[in-house]
């Protein structure tokens, strides 16, 4: 049985402080304003010698009063029934609610075990909130700070008294003694390595219904309202058999337009989801003109260092097919040089057509970003490049490329030798750039070509 635990309770009681101390580092959004998780985030805690899932569920609202609402609850309920145990979050600061009663009544019917925290108890605890607590039937409350992380210590042995109840399952394991060499540092415990995934894109592009169809479950909120999606949420699943790690990210419209502290953050969350990834799926709403915010963050991808796939959502809606393909590869290319011979792969999330034609595009710019040149080609390339066009002369004397070789790759990194590297111009360095993509079809990744003093 693969153990998770998820954390509930009513907005703005600390439950994603208490997550992002769980996990170990700072994956879901907080703020002071209620309501700021809307779909479920999952992590894995590894701590007192155990590793396990952890789900932050958005704050229950046992009154849904949108649309909006009502899926934010249905996807807290799909969490809770992925667990095998919850965490239950009061605020002991301003002691108990009606709203935590009627949670608290909720949960009895989840027939689940429950571990009672009372967060936030740092400061003055609410005066009335000792007895309060008892109301809920769950027993004494284990006081925490979340934020300062007091108390954490006494909540991870709950939890372990509580995980002895389970058969323990490779998912849920001791962990060795931590030493220099493993002591472990925040990030996921495991051996496989799934192709990381960001999808990005401007609001409403389509990209949490995108995912929703990849996972093949309706796993993130969708809907027609822009910046439904804050947090940058990470699934793990199969593509066509390929082991992906998929980031949804927040709308990103341009910066003169950000002034939520929100989704300031939410874009600060897409721009870490972009370093932590290895190919980058820019998502464009077919049905939109293109924006130069699509082609800023094509540019973000690209300077990160990232594998970059372009996909053109809402392809079913298009009429004339043809004309806007090549109107916008051309508007792509013309002010993206970098990203010359990238394909558009046309997709339709609602209809879920293009899937497979997107998969085959991830892998191979994968396969492209992490290519290799051997030394001896590359400086056969060299020498015909430098034959076809010489470099330009620098105070009468001309430019010598003397060698060329690969460093690195993710994305391919190259080192040119040559006499003096400073005054090679631009222009020249963007030929070679060129020349490379083009003779080793080099599309949808970076090149970074270094000069050195020879």
């Amino acid at each position: 049985m693969a153990i998770s635990l998820s954390i509930v309770g009513r907005p703005n009681v600390g439950k994603s402080t208490l997550f992002n101390r769980l996990v170990g580092k700072r994956t879901a959004i907080v703020n002071n304003s209620p309501g700021v998780t809307r779909d479920f985030q999952e992590g894995r805690s590894v701590a007192h010698g155990m590793s396990f899932k952890v789900i932050d569920t958005a704050g229950w609202d046992t009154r849904p009063e949108s649309e909006l609402d009502e899926n934010i609850f249905r996807m807290t309920r799909k969490a809770l029934e992925n667990s095998t145990a919850l965490l239950f979050t009061v605020d002991a600061r301003t002691g108990i609610l009606p709203v935590d009663l009627e949670i608290s009544q909720r949960l009895r019917k989840q027939s689940l075990p429950v571990i009672l925290v009372a967060n936030k108890s740092e400061s003055r605890i609410h005066d009335c909130f000792e007895a309060d607590v008892r109301r809920l039937g769950w027993g004494e409350p284990v006081y925490i700070s979340a934020e300062h992380g007091t108390g954490i210590s006494n909540l991870l042995d709950q939890i372990q008294q509580c995980m002895h109840s389970f058969p323990f399952e490779e998912d849920v394991r001791v962990l060795p003694e931590a030493t220099e060499e493993n002591e472990w540092d925040g990030a996921v415990l495991d051996n496989t390595k799934p192709l990381r995934i960001a999808v990005i894109g401007r609001p409403n592009a389509g990209k949490s219904s995108l995912i929703n169809q990849i996972v093949g479950d309706e796993r993130l909120l969708t809907g027609a309202t822009p910046g439904i999606t804050r947090d940058a949420i990470s699934i793990k699943t199969k593509w066509e058999g390929t082991e992906v790690e998929i980031y949804d990210t927040a709308g990103m419209r341009r910066k003169s337009r950000v002034v939520d502290d929100i989704e300031k953050e939410s874009v600060s969350e897409g721009l870490r989801a972009i370093r932590f990834s290895e190919i980058v799926i820019v998502l464009i709403d077919a049905t939109s003109p293109l924006d130069t915010q699509d082609l800023r963050l094509a540019d973000m991808a690209e300077r990160e260092g990232r594998g970059v796939v372009i996909a053109i959502n809402k392809w079913d809606l298009v009429k004339d097919k043809r004309a806007r393909q090549r109107e916008l590869h051309h508007k792509i290319e013309k002010s993206q040089p970098q990203l010359k011979g990238i394909k558009l792969i046309c997709v339709s999330a609602l209809y879920k057509r293009g899937l497979n034609s997107l998969l085959r595009e991830v892998r191979n710019i994968h396969e492209i970003w992490n290519y290799r040149v051997s030394t001896g080609e590359l400086n056969k390339w060299l020498e015909h490049m430098v034959y076809k066009h010489p470099p330009p002369a620098v105070a009468g004397l001309r430019i010598k490329l003397r060698f060329i070789s690969q460093i690195n790759n993710r994305p391919p990194t190259f080192v040119l030798k040559c006499s003096k590297p400073k005054a090679l111009p631009t222009s020249y360095k963007r030929y070679l750039i060129n020349g490379l993509r083009n003779r080793f079809n080099l599309r949808g990744t970076p090149i970074r070509l270094l000069l050195r003093n020879h």
